[in-house]
């Protein structure tokens, strides 16, 4: 390789580095007046409580600690069955995103979708299982559909600080979109807003929450470059470490130059006592 395609390759590294690392665009948090007093409350490192329990899709009462494993970081959904629109876009745009994901829930995460409506029964959560695992198109053991058991979806919604009420005028919940990460311990790690997640977002909060062990260790690489911004409710880039990169970039390229360069004059120099 000559010293021209050393240097090449080094500048494409680099490129590589910088082009992963993008900012992106922030997100339109406003809402209208109507939803006032609706929304979420984030609780980050908060741990919610493991022992409360719903009903499984077999109709059996299940508590949360069954889902919670080590090292299996876990995907909370707060919606109920019958929502006309929203919680569907929230499922599907999840569903969506899952499917890019080279991971399987029930292997490297778990999914909990439990219906925040206490009317709705395992029959329901069954049927909506179905949907959407169809529309997954894998098997997917870790995504289980709860209902409601004993009022303990409204404890875990404000436990998690996610606020929602019934309006009797439409006969629907107000609520707003949104998914959280929570730790293999049960302490909430990441809020996710939305309809459409992007599905580095998805990774790096599963990263995040598994505190980069076992299959997710891999993507902790990527964390050196991101950092979750509030403000945008996303990962966007960590300028400091981002920074940090470069610089260790730049003294590998030169490092690769001077190798190059040391070794062609090693090369030239026995060549010349090879020819006396």
């Amino acid at each position: 390789m000559s010293f021209l395609q050393t240097t090449r390759r080094g500048l494409v590294l680099l490129s590589m580095a910088v082009l992963s690392c993008v900012v992106p665009a922030f997100a339109d948090t406003t809402r209208p007046p109507m939803l006032e007093g609706i929304g979420v409350d984030e609780k980050i490192g908060r741990n919610i409580d493991l022992s409360l329990t719903f009903v499984a899709e077999n109709g059996y009462p299940v508590a949360l600690r069954d889902y919670f494993k080590k090292d299996k970081p876990v995907i909370l959904d707060l919606v109920y069955y019958r929502c006309p629109m929203l919680c569907n876009l929230v499922l599907n745009g999840q569903t969506n995103v899952l499917r890019d994901i080279p991971w399987t829930p029930g292997n490297e995460y778990e999914v909990v979708t439990i219906s925040i409506d206490p009317t709705e029964n395992f029959d329901l959560a069954k049927g909506k299982r179905g949907l959407q695992l169809a529309s997954f198109g894998r098997e997917a053991p870790g995504w289980h559909f709860l209902a409601d058991k004993d009022g303990n979806v409204k404890r875990l919604a404000e436990q998690v600080g996610f606020h929602y009420r019934y309006d009797e005028s439409i006969g629907q919940y107000a609520h707003q979109a949104a998914i959280m990460i929570l730790t293999p311990e049960g302490k909430v790690s990441r809020y996710l807003y939305g309809v459409k997640f992007p599905t580095r977002n998805i990774r790096l909060a599963l990263t995040e929450a598994a505190a980069g062990k076992g299959k997710f260790s891999i993507d902790r690489v990527l964390l050196f470059c991101y950092r979750y911004d509030p403000k945008s409710h996303s990962y966007g880039l960590f300028a400091a470490n981002f920074m940090r990169l470069g610089g260790a970039l730049t003294v590998l390229i030169f490092g690769i130059i001077l190798w190059r360069l040391w070794r062609q004059d090693r090369i030239h120099q026995q060549r010349l006592v090879s020819a006396k």
